[in-house]
């Protein structure tokens, strides 16, 4: 199973630390941020241990083309409101893809953006006019995948309809695809816990398995429909352990990386502990709270 979380590439150690990290978590893969994703202060990517890493990589199993990088979710390519903030993105995004490519991965994912009340359809435009003017002069072999959001604010990207049609205007098809995020698309009003089946056939006849680059495995602290984006440790939310466990064994998406981005606990990671109840397909109690459903 292609399956870890995401982790803080920092300190001295940088991703080699990460590696360490999703080694200790017994992850085969893992999801990280080249610098912090509120602002665009980066370190010299030439300071990230990148040849230790990939060894590491090597040695505990985890193949560095299932590991994915997340672009800042300050990137906003759908603002027609202001220009400057989208040029900026543009700049910005170019190199975080160069970023990704010296590390040796190939996968970056992209929050839509946000269209800041001009509109959804202006917003869509104007990411795809955005993802163009990036990947029409792009050389790598790195791919965004566009992520499903969950419809909080002004952002766009929420329905399935609305990423077909991002994914249909990018000229570089080979360049785009698509992450989906199981707290998004439940609090953006599909009901995966009762309807795992239909919302993935709806999802495969619009926009196509064959686009999916990555899933982000998380509960949800909201019901369905909420358009709020609260993520929650597996088990304790709106979604439950059973769902998120369909997702992770389906055979469908067995070569489909597969990233927790679940809340830390009393200052610690849960990881490890998430990895193995769903390797396992059994729930064990890891906080002091009730749970909402299993």
């Amino acid at each position: 199973m292609i399956l870890g979380s995401h982790i803080d590439v920092s300190g001295k150690e940088m991703l080699l630390g990460a590696v360490n990290k999703a080694a200790n978590y017994e992850a085969t893969t893992f999801m990280f941020y080249t610098g912090a994703p509120q602002n665009s202060i980066r370190k010299d990517i030439k300071l990230f241990k990148k040849e230790e890493a990939l060894e590491l990589m090597d040695k505990v199993g985890i193949n560095k083309d299932h590991v994915i990088v997340h672009a800042p979710y300050i990137i906003n390519l759908a603002n027609t409101k202001n220009n400057d903030i989208r040029e900026a993105g543009i700049k910005f995004l170019k190199n975080e893809i160069n970023r990704t490519s010296y590390l040796g991965m190939k996968t970056i994912v992209l929050h839509p953006g946000a269209h800041v009340g001009m509109g959804i359809d202006e917003g869509i435009e104007s990411l795809i006019k955005s993802l163009n003017e990036v990947l029409n002069s792009d050389e790598s072999d790195v791919k965004i995948a566009i992520e499903t959001m969950s419809g909080k604010g002004s952002e766009i990207g929420f329905t399935f309809d609305q990423i077909k049609k991002i994914l249909d205007g990018v000229e570089r098809k080979d360049k785009v695809g698509v992450c989906l995020d199981t707290c998004h698309i439940h609090d953006a009003g599909y009901d995966i816990v009762n309807h795992y089946d239909e919302v993935l056939n709806e999802f495969n006849q619009i926009i196509g398995f064959e686009q999916l680059l990555a899933i982000h495995l998380n509960d949800s602290k909201n019901p369905l429909g909420a358009r709020k984006d609260r993520h929650e440790n597996i088990g304790y939310g709106y979604i439950g352990f059973n769902t998120i466990t369909r997702f992770a064994h389906d055979e469908r998406f067995k070569d489909i990386p597969k990233i927790l981005e679940t809340p830390y606990y009393e200052d610690k990671p849960l990881y490890k502990e998430e990895i193995k109840m769903i390797k396992v397909k059994e729930f064990n109690k890891l906080k002091n709270q009730e749970l909402i459903i299993i």
